[in-house]
């Protein structure tokens, strides 16, 4: 991995089009994203879904010489969809961030990015004053599950049969 990256950068408000860009290159480049994210742009993601990440102030990047390497929404709180989900700690909805969107252009993927973009999104949500990171992933995204293994993160249940809930807690990156 590339040591000048050293920090997410909030997305600006007139992004959208460069960010639904780089969604949609992550989307049609990424070798198996059929066998493993399964993402059809603009059925997961949205339109609407990254224009209210940017708008809340929640969507990320990580850049190198102007070319995006990663982005993610990581949000204040989470929402009732993982209210059912057995955490392992009974915490309030805006004591957890949840990480969303993750993805990594397909130029930049096997060379850390994912790791260091969450470890840094792990950081914000500890200056946000959060005690845990929440996420979720397809089942079939194995990768993405050896990665939040390889962060501490433990696997929590399937409410919906086709997602896995991940948990860490912030200061010991389990739960």
């Amino acid at each position: 991995m590339n040591k000048e990256i050293c920090s997410l950068s909030l997305v600006k408000p007139d992004e959208f089009e460069r960010i639904a860009a780089f969604y949609r290159h992550v989307i049609d480049n990424t070798p198996d994203m059929s066998l493993y994210g399964r993402w059809i742009y603009g059925l997961h993601p949205t339109d609407a879904m990254i224009q209210n990440y940017i708008r809340s102030g929640t969507m990320y990047i990580l850049e190198h010489e102007g070319e995006i390497q990663c982005a993610l929404a990581i949000t204040p709180s989470q929402g009732s969809d993982y209210h059912d989900t057995p955490w392992g700690a009974a915490l309030k909805d805006e004591d957890v961030a949840v990480v969303h969107l993750l993805c990594v252009n397909p130029n930049w993927q096997h060379q850390g990015i994912a790791r260091r973009a969450m470890e840094l999104g792990i950081a914000i949500s500890r200056e946000m004053g959060k005690r845990a990171v929440r996420l979720d992933a397809l089942a079939c995204n194995t990768p993405a599950h050896r990665l939040y293994e390889a962060l501490g993160f433990q696997r929590r249940g399937q409410p919906t049969g086709s997602r896995t809930m991940w948990a860490g807690r912030i200061s010991i990156y389990s739960s």
